[in-house]
């Protein structure tokens, strides 16, 4: 038997999928299951169960486990490096643009007739500018969308959720407990549609914190076509 606290690692098969998981044990009465946003599985169990009778739980649980952890990959920005030289294409609400760098008194970012134009004054960095601009649409995008879409959630009494925009490599928006919501400045490269989708997902989420039936059921009344902004934003950013 583990000591407390002690770790071990396991796997276990389920159809053609296999699910890793962390074990420990601990002075509980009930085994719990928990599935991250990397979609790592970690498994505490009471002291006197057995590894046969915690992969069998885990088994019986792979259906859910299976689901959180492609939910949380539906969340992840796959959009592929950039190496922002002239010539390659940027993403700006769903739309492809080629980018074209000249030299010039001052660092600026425009939009001109399919082209993403980066201005930079002496050796500034693309990467820099370029991903400030995306910040400051994103910032503008973002009040936008929330101050069209929180009516919808009148019956639920949420107040204006404090936006934050962060970069995160993993997650396309998260919220706090406090009603904050955090949003991943890459969210301006996807449609309208899309970055609604997810302030959606947000808001559903200070109704009901949990992926549970009356979340779904939420986030279904507010957009029926949820389905078709997330596959999007799945195959658009990827």
């Amino acid at each position: 038997m583990f000591k407390e606290a002690e770790v071990s690692h396991h796997t276990i098969t389920f159809g053609s999928k296999r699910i890793p998981f962390s074990l420990s044990f601990s002075n509980r009465k009930s085994l719990g299951i928990k599935v991250y946003p990397d979609s790592t599985v970690q498994v505490a169990a009471p002291m006197d169960a057995s590894h046969e009778k915690v992969k069998l739980k885990v088994k019986e649980k792979a259906p859910w486990i299976l689901k959180q952890q492609y939910e949380f990959l539906s969340y992840y920005p796959l959009t592929p490096p950039r190496k922002y030289i002239s010539g390659e294409t940027h993403l700006y609400l769903g739309r492809q643009y080629k980018l074209k760098i000249v030299s010039g008194k001052e660092n600026n970012v425009s939009l001109y007739r399919g082209k993403l134009l980066l201005t930079l004054k002496n050796n500034a960095s693309a990467k820099q500018i370029l991903n400030d601009w995306y910040r400051q649409k994103a910032a503008i995008l973002f009040e936008e969308a929330v101050k069209k879409i929180l009516p919808r959630f009148k019956k639920y009494n949420l107040s204006q959720p404090v936006i934050q925009i962060r970069t995160m490599p993993t997650r396309w928006g998260s919220c706090t407990a406090k009603g904050k919501i955090i949003l991943n400045p890459d969210l301006a490269k996807a449609s309208k549609g899309c970055i609604e989708y997810v302030i959606i997902h947000e808001l559903c989420h200070l109704v009901h914190h949990n992926h549970t039936k009356a979340f779904y059921t939420l986030q279904e009344k507010t957009m029926p076509d949820w389905r078709k902004w997330k596959d999007r934003l799945e195959t658009t950013l990827n």
